[in-house]
């Protein structure tokens, strides 16, 4: 799997929570994946993020919910490119299976 090369020289500590989201398929656009971040829908290791700029690094656990679900996910590698899903589920480690969204009702 191909790794970020920064400057012609090792390779890159952080990547742009977007892009991330973008390489690894977990969004099918781009605009989508800034949308998700500057909506404040994200946590990255426990903080909510409202900047699709915020760096991510491997190790970062991120958490979000889409389609009913809340997915957690901890960052394995930071891609080059945007590759096929195969390489892209690699990218990331799911720490929670999808559990389904509940509301706690108060009355009885």
């Amino acid at each position: 799997m191909p790794l970020r090369r920064w400057r012609g020289s090792g390779v890159a500590d952080t990547l742009r929570l977007d892009k991330f989201l973008w390489f690894a398929r977990i969004v099918k656009t781009r605009s989508l994946a800034q949308a998700l971040a500057e909506g404040g829908h994200l946590r990255l290791s426990g903080r909510i993020v409202d900047r699709a700029h915020a760096p991510v690094r491997i190790g970062d656990v991120l958490s979000f919910a889409v389609h009913g679900r809340v997915r957690v996910l901890r960052i394995e590698a930071l891609p080059a490119r945007r590759g096929p899903p195969a390489e892209a589920r690699m990218l990331y480690s799911e720490l929670v299976e999808g559990s389904p969204l509940t509301s706690e009702g108060g009355g009885d």
